[in-house]
């Protein structure tokens, strides 16, 4: 093909939407209910293939690929991170499948723990019981706020405690949600006292020396637990007795929770049949495998991030910055060629 091959005369402008926009333009029924018809509609693996990840000294960049069952948008993110200087970036590049054009570029940063939190939500929806929820959070970060709130659009939280190492941040964390949202919310002093009585534990704070901060000696038949704050295989987040006590393990990448992550490295090694366990959120999702078996099972959720998700949730951010004008046109672009 010749370096002046032709550009398409209906070529769309890219449009970048910033941090401050994807804030504004988020809404965590919409993100819910996007990641939910996503998972449940038919996908081949070539859809969404396994992340790729080009490591140096100290940094790493992260490349995660997936075509949107919806047939209109395909899209990467990019993840440049380094733990060293405890810096990162990211960036989502979002391309229309019918015409291959470039029409978005955006701001991961804020995509990340809304797809997380959304997706977590999908699954807890699908374990969890239909009736009010008791709710422990495990941290009191972004990610661990970014669970609560997406869980609190969707579902009735009857009460909810929280615990995490500092005493100030979960007691900012409990009153903060009691002011914003009215929810009967507690700071627990111990991780075992804000798990006792829960529905469903939600855990969003690993350890700085790796640790588990989940203990399966903890849980009570009937929990649904959330694991998302481990994705590497020198990562750990829940112990080895939790995923020996779940019935069910539910992955948005089983292949990736099963061979690489830290908490399911663990457990095979002691002997944990955490393959035999697996199941994917997509086969729950569209009724293919029931989210639960029985009252009494302990359900875990793992997740490690799946592309599918953030392309998802960029093009519902796409869609909504061409309905309201948000977004900026890029003054250029690059060429979509005749091929």
């Amino acid at each position: 093909m010749s370096a002046h091959a032709s550009q398409s005369a209906q070529q769309v402008a890219t449009t970048f939407i910033g941090d401050d926009d994807v804030a504004r333009l988020s809404r965590w029924p919409a993100a819910v209910q996007a990641l939910r018809q996503a998972y449940s509609q038919p996908m081949t693996p070539d859809m969404v293939p396994p992340r790729v990840m080009a490591r140096g000294q100290g940094f790493w960049l992260r490349g995660l690929c997936a075509i949107s069952p919806s047939g209109e948008y395909m899209g990467c993110k990019l993840i440049a991170a380094s733990p060293r200087i405890h810096r990162a970036s990211y960036l989502i590049s979002l391309f229309d499948q019918r015409t291959m054009d470039l029409v978005a570029l955006i701001d991961g940063n804020r995509v990340t723990g809304i797809r997380t939190a959304a997706t977590a939500v999908v699954a807890v929806d699908l374990a969890a019981p239909k009736r009010p929820l008791r709710v422990a959070v495990i941290g009191s970060g972004f990610e661990a706020r970014s669970q609560l709130e997406a869980l609190l659009s969707v579902r009735t939280v009857a009460s909810a405690a929280v615990f995490s190492p500092t005493p100030a941040s979960r007691e900012r964390f409990a009153a903060s949600f009691h002011a914003d949202h009215g929810l009967d919310i507690t700071a627990a002093p111990s991780p075992q006292e804000a798990v006792a009585g829960a529905d469903v534990v939600i855990c969003a704070a690993r350890s700085r020396d790796e640790q588990p901060v989940i203990r399966g000696e903890w849980l009570s038949p009937g929990m649904t637990v959330v694991s998302i704050g481990s994705t590497l295989p020198e990562q750990r987040e829940v112990d080895e007795a939790t995923l020996a006590r779940a019935d069910l393990i539910v992955a948005d990448m089983p292949e990736e929770v099963a061979h690489d992550t830290g908490d399911a490295l663990a457990a095979v090694a002691a002997g944990v049949d955490v393959v035999g366990k697996l199941v994917s959120l997509a086969d729950v999702a569209s009724g293919s495998v029931p989210g639960r078996r029985s009252e009494t099972d302990i359900v875990l959720y793992k997740s490690v991030g799946s592309a599918l998700q953030d392309v998802v949730i960029a093009e519902m951010l796409y869609r909504a910055a061409l309905a309201s004008g948000r977004g900026a046109t890029m003054p250029a672009t690059i060429m979509t060629i005749d091929k």
